[in-house]
């Protein structure tokens, strides 16, 4: 599954440069995260960087876009491949 960010975004620009992916942009109006890029960190840390800098917790699970775990592995090796 990959994450979202929520309308709370308060733009401050710390989950971006976490992103070992560079999944994280600036929208429009908050940072967005392109999910053919997200691999919630699996394979590169144990827990979602963004969802630990982010001081607003704005950061979820997007529902819409569901993986499993062995699903965001391979795309993390197709990605560092």
């Amino acid at each position: 599954m990959a994450l979202i960010i929520s309308d709370d975004c308060i733009n401050c620009d710390v989950c971006e440069p976490e992103c070992p992916n560079g999944a994280i942009s600036q929208g429009d109006d908050i940072y967005v995260i392109n999910p053919s890029l997200c691999t919630e960190c699996v394979g590169h840390h144990d827990k979602p960087q963004c969802m630990e800098v982010c001081p607003v917790d704005c950061i979820d699970k997007d529902p819409d876009v569901v993986e499993d775990k062995d699903s965001l592995y391979k795309k993390y090796l197709k990605l560092t491949s």
